[in-house]
C-alpha cells in the first residue's frame, strides 16, 4: 500500500525551515521526524531564499485601485469639458465672423 503524501502549507514550511536555520536542528533529524525527503527540504529552502525579497516589497495601498479609478474618471471628465469648450469657442468664432466682427 502506498503511503499518502502530507501537503504542508506555506506557514508550516517556513516553521520547518525556521527550526533548522534559527534553532540549528539538523536537517536529518527534521526529515526523519516529519517523514520528508532531504531533497524536498532543500527545494523549500531554495524557494524560500529565492522569493525572500518579496517579503520586503511595498504592498499597494488597499485604496490604490479606487484612487486610480477616480483619477481616470476625473481625467475623462476634464477631457469632455475641454472638447465641449473647444466646440463652443469654434462656434463663437464662426458667429463673430458671420457678424463681421473678425
Amino acid at each position: 500500500m502506498k503511503k499518502q503524501r502530507k501537503h504542508y502549507s506555506p506557514e508550516e514550511k517556513v516553521a520547518i525551515l525556521r527550526r533548522h536555520l534559527l534553532e540549528k536542528e539538523p536537517i536529518s533529524k527534521l526529515c526523519a521526524e516529519l517523514g520528508l525527503q532531504p531533497t524536498v527540504f532543500y527545494r523549500w529552502q531554495k524557494e524560500f531564499f529565492e522569493n525572500g525579497a518579496s517579503a520586503f516589497e511595498q504592498k499597494a495601498l488597499p485604496n490604490h485601485s479606487a484612487e486610480q479609478e477616480r483619477i481616470a474618471y476625473l481625467e475623462k471628465k476634464i477631457q469632455t469639458k475641454d472638447e465641449v469648450l473647444a466646440e463652443l469657442m469654434a462656434e463663437h468664432v464662426a458667429l463673430k465672423k458671420e457678424i463681421g466682427e473678425l
